[in-house]
């Protein structure tokens, strides 16, 4: 094919010969092949450099691993010398957590049985406690049902009465001796009092009431408004007025009983509030000459009646005390005399006794000079040194004979 042949190229305006066209294939031909030489220079060169590369890391991989040898001997050398330490340590350490286990296990048991001990000991006070609880309990429960009793009792009128009369009775027996009272005697007028109490030196018995009028003073507790409130004091004036009246009328009697008579309240408080806020009630009483009183001023009047008794008591063996006393005297005198003559006796025996001493002074001296004196005694001569005790028993005798004659 000739060169000829080859058409031109038009592009734009611009016409390219078949020359330049194979001259531009030429190149577009060789330009691969120039970069296939070239890529195979440079995978030559690179695949030297890998070379060289690999024979260094090799060689570094050499030393590296003579380096981890040695430091794999020198550490299995360590680790030989930490397993005989870590031995040694811990056959210790099982040792000491053995011992620490023992002591700990010891511990723990003694204060299991200690706490055990504690546990029962608390569980038995608890027990007793419960049983004390019990019988609390118990005890509240009687008194619950005491306390309704009670209540019942001071619900009805005649119980009332009687449960204030009770306990008028007893603080009565319970101030004054037997025969110093009397309950539900009989007067002139055919009237029963509750109580009536004996004066001394004859004179007319005291009289005690004890019913008390106590469903006006519930109603005014009971009050839930002012008014009723107000109703039932006036209720509660007119029936204790109404009582204090009777007691005035069949009780007071010229000559057969006191001209006074005692209203007997058995609660303190009620008492209180009558002095508080029935001023009137307490002056009119007065008026008609009944006292009204609550348990401790009628003990306070019991206490004072019984003195006075006493007294009377004593009064009346006055007589039989001075007699006593007069004999009482003339005993002391006739002691009086008699240990003044045992007086006079001891000091008789004293001075007797002191001459006995001196007799016995001068006697020794005597003795003492004779004895230091040097002659012959006659074959008939009495020995001096006899001769002094004889003297002292002879005056002993003497004396003896005088005290008997003396007594």
């Amino acid at each position: 094919m000739n060169i000829q042949d080859i058409p031109a190229l038009t592009i734009g305006s611009v016409t390219l010969g078949p020359g330049f066209l194979l001259a531009l294939a030429a190149v577009i031909i060789a330009f691969p092949i120039l970069a296939i030489v070239l890529q195979s220079t440079r995978s030559a060169r690179m695949r030297a450099q890998m070379m060289e590369d690999a024979l260094r890391r090799d060689e570094a991989a050499e030393a590296r691993l003579a380096e981890l040898l040695k430091a794999q001997a020198e550490m299995q050398g360590r680790l030989a010398t930490m397993a005989e330490v870590f031995g040694s340590r811990q056959a210790e350490l099982n040792q000491s957590i053995s011992q620490r286990l023992d002591g700990m296990t010891h511990r723990l048991g003694t204060t299991i049985t200690e706490q055990t001990k504690s546990t029962h000991d608390n569980l038995r006070t608890l027990q007793e406690r419960l049983a004390v609880i019990d019988a609390a309990q118990n005890n509240i429960q009687s008194l619950a049902k005491d306390v309704v009793g009670l209540q019942a009792i001071l619900s009805n009128k005649q119980t009332r009465g009687a449960f204030g009369q009770s306990r008028m009775e007893t603080i009565v027996a319970d101030g004054l001796p037997m025969g110093a009272y009397e309950f539900q005697t009989t007067l002139s007028n055919g009237s029963r009092p509750d109580c009536t109490i004996r004066m001394p030196n004859n004179s007319p018995p005291l009289v005690v009431d004890a019913k008390f009028p106590l469903e006006a003073w519930n109603a005014i507790r009971d009050g839930e408004t002012p008014e009723l409130k107000k109703v039932a004091s006036q209720q509660f004036r007119r029936d204790i007025e109404v009582h204090i009246k009777d007691i005035s009328e069949k009780y007071l009697l010229p000559g057969e009983t006191q001209e006074m008579a005692f209203l007997f309240v058995p609660s303190e408080s009620i008492f209180a509030e009558i002095h508080e806020n029935f001023e009137g009630v307490v002056q009119k009483a007065h008026r008609q000459r009944v006292v009204i009183v609550s348990p401790s001023l009628l003990m306070l009047s019991i206490q004072v009646i019984q003195a006075v008794l006493k007294d009377q008591r004593m009064r009346e063996q006055a007589h039989l005390i001075q007699g006593e006393v007069i004999r009482l005297m003339e005993d002391l005198g006739r002691l009086d005399d008699r240990t003044r003559k045992l007086q006079s006796h001891f000091l008789a025996a004293q001075k007797d006794v002191e001459q006995i001493i001196t007799s016995s002074d001068k006697l020794a001296k005597r003795g003492a000079k004779i004895e230091a004196m040097e002659f012959e005694a006659p074959g008939g001569a009495v020995d001096a040194t006899d001769a002094a005790p004889r003297a002292v028993e002879s005056r002993t005798g003497l004396l003896k004979l005088r005290v008997v004659d003396e007594d």
